[in-house]
């Protein structure tokens, strides 16, 4: 009975993950997001010049100045675009970023019981790591290959 405890913590942990990965690509996919207009407007405003290489003697001061001239870059496009574009954009933002949280808060729980079901079966360390990487390559093809048959289906009835 523990076995097939430890496989259901970590299967069900797992389809925590692949859930608010597929849920996210469906909603993402219906917000209503002008693309080409944003795309267009981030276009025509000038790109910040490239921080030198010379910066990277001292990383830290490198990764400020470069963090700096994009959030410039950011908050010029977004002023540029108009009202209706700024909020469908910002929304999209906020709808990806919380179910980037899900998931990752998923990762972790599929992660600890990844462990635990490593340690019932005294799998080696690089058991744990391949299913840690595995996995969520595993959560992500079937969000793929599920919205790639939905996309077909629909293409067909079309």
């Amino acid at each position: 009975m523990e076995a097939f405890i430890a496989w259901c913590g970590f299967l069900g942990a797992w389809l925590l993950v692949a859930g608010p990965i597929y849920q996210a690509a469906l909603e993402l996919q219906e917000q209503d997001l002008e693309r080409d207009r944003i795309q267009d407007v981030s276009q025509s405003v000038p790109k910040p010049p490239q921080v030198s290489v010379w910066w990277w003697l001292l990383p830290p001061v490198r990764y400020a100045l470069h963090h700096k001239q994009e959030e410039q870059y950011r908050r010029t496009v977004l002023s540029a675009l108009s009202d209706q574009d700024r909020e469908a954009f910002v929304q999209f933002v906020n709808k990806a970023t919380g179910w980037f949280l899900v998931a990752g808060g998923a990762s972790l729980l599929a992660t600890k019981e990844t462990w635990e079901l490593g340690e019932h079966y005294e799998w080696p360390l690089p058991v744990f790591v391949v299913l840690v990487v595995v996995m969520p390559m595993v959560a992500a093809s079937y969000t793929v290959s599920r919205i790639r048959r939905t996309q077909k289906m629909l293409d067909a009835a079309a």
